[in-house]
């Protein structure tokens, strides 16, 4: 046995030896206060503090109203949801569930997941065995559910360059236009804050007979007249064949879904392993995601003030000479370049400030990439963006962490031009 233990120790060495172990931190929100959280860094030790990285974009996991819808179900019908789909575990409360969800994204129907990463796996590996010859069309930077879903499929896989439609279309002109393809990609990426040409890429799925496949993780709820995502905004939810979505970000619960026409989601529901044998998602939990739905369909002004505090941030940023990535959504990455010094210096912001920002480094980034990714909320005031942004100045030209950069291996210099970059 003691073998087996060597190699796991040598595992996690390597990784703490690239400064790419991560850690955990103990966060207590406060309800009714978001962004503000209780952090504990010991058994015996807490600290207030003020949330930056938080996928909650919206605060409606502390919306009374889904509070109530969630404590109201769990009092009439109990927890858990009894048995998979199949068998015991469908309730009215999946159904309304799946029926708002279609009509928010202008589908026939809607299919409900334990989250979006199975949604993605399950819908994609399904489709693969629909379609046995089709090819998987994927972006680059597609997320890890996306690729795990194509390599289960075990169709044919092809990469075009994030974001470039005219790579995207030499593959497919490559490809015989009877054959089956399905165009793999997101709307807004999550660690970039890009944003896909949408338009253009349905474009080209018209032109070569192909599907469409796009995740809608980080922009549904956020963006289009009743926040059904980017491509509501932009008017092409109809020209999209799946939609794949998530409960658990600025709907503020868990759980993630695809929606489509009737036919395909019924394949999907009857094929998909994924979906099949596993328990659904609790009936408070569909209740409660069911209202978060039905507010975020009327509250453009939400929308609106989110937009604008990431826009404010980004100036805030600017002014004071930071550098960070010129993105078209709410996502403000702020890339470092080194894992050792990213987890330094979200550590110093944390301890010293009070300042939570996650370092983010590979595998959810490339190597070299490493960043602190920011996201602001409407809750998120001018005081405290204002404290953001000083703290993280502080800590960028900290000159007493000299020697953890050295071992980084970056000059304290060299931390200096991060600053003269923007």
């Amino acid at each position: 046995m003691e073998s087996y233990t060597r190699v796991f120790a040598e595992k996690i060495d390597a990784l703490k030896a690239k400064g790419n172990y991560r850690k955990f931190k103990n966060m207590q929100r406060i309800q009714g206060r978001y962004p503000r959280a209780i952090y504990r860094p010991c058994k015996y030790s807490q600290m207030e503090i003020t949330i930056w990285c938080s996928n909650d974009y919206l605060g409606m996991s502390q919306h009374p109203d889904v509070i109530r819808a969630l404590t109201e179900t769990a009092e009439s019908v109990g927890i858990g949801a009894g048995g998979t789909r199949n068998i015991s575990g469908t309730t009215n409360y999946h159904l309304l569930l799946e029926e708002e969800l279609a009509d928010l994204h202008g589908k026939e129907s809607a299919l409900l997941f334990t989250s979006a990463y199975v949604a993605n796996q399950t819908a994609l590996m399904t489709l693969g065995k629909i379609f046995p010859d089709c090819v998987m069309v994927s972006d680059e930077r597609n997320h890890a559910s996306m690729i795990h879903g194509i390599q289960d499929s075990r169709t044919e896989k092809r990469i075009f360059r994030h974001n470039d439609a005219e790579h995207l279309e030499e593959i497919l002109q490559s490809i015989p236009l009877e054959r089956p393809k399905i165009i793999v990609f997101e709307s807004v990426y999550s660690m970039d804050g890009d944003i896909a040409p949408i338009a253009a890429f349905c474009d080209l799925a018209e032109k070569y007979n192909a599907m469409t496949y796009l995740d809608e993780v980080h922009a549904v709820g956020l963006y289009g007249a009743r926040g059904g995502g980017v491509a509501e905004r932009d008017g092409l939810m109809h020209r999209i064949t799946i939609i794949n979505g998530t409960l658990a970000k600025a709907f503020g619960v868990i759980g993630g879904y695809i929606a489509a026409d009737h036919m395909i989601i019924d394949c999907i529901r009857s094929y998909g392993r994924g979906f099949i044998f596993t328990t659904p998602l609790p009936p408070a939990i569909c209740a409660a995601a069911q209202k978060s739905i039905q507010i975020l369909k009327t509250a453009r002004d939400l929308r609106a003030r989110h937009q604008e505090r990431a826009e404010t941030l980004k100036q805030k940023l600017a002014a004071a000479g930071i550098h960070y990535s010129h993105t078209p959504s709410h996502i403000v990455p702020v890339v470092i370049g080194n894992p050792i010094l990213c987890q330094n210096i979200s550590d110093a912001l944390l301890h010293a400030y009070g300042v939570y920002a996650q370092p983010i480094n590979y595998p959810t980034v490339p190597w070299g990439e490493e960043c602190l990714r920011l996201t602001p909320s409407p809750y998120h005031s001018d005081e405290e963006m204002d404290h953001l942004v000083d703290s993280l100045a502080r800590a960028l030209r900290n000159r007493a962490c000299d020697n953890l950069l050295r071992e980084a291996h970056i000059e304290p210099e060299a931390l200096v031009k991060l600053l003269e970059a923007a």
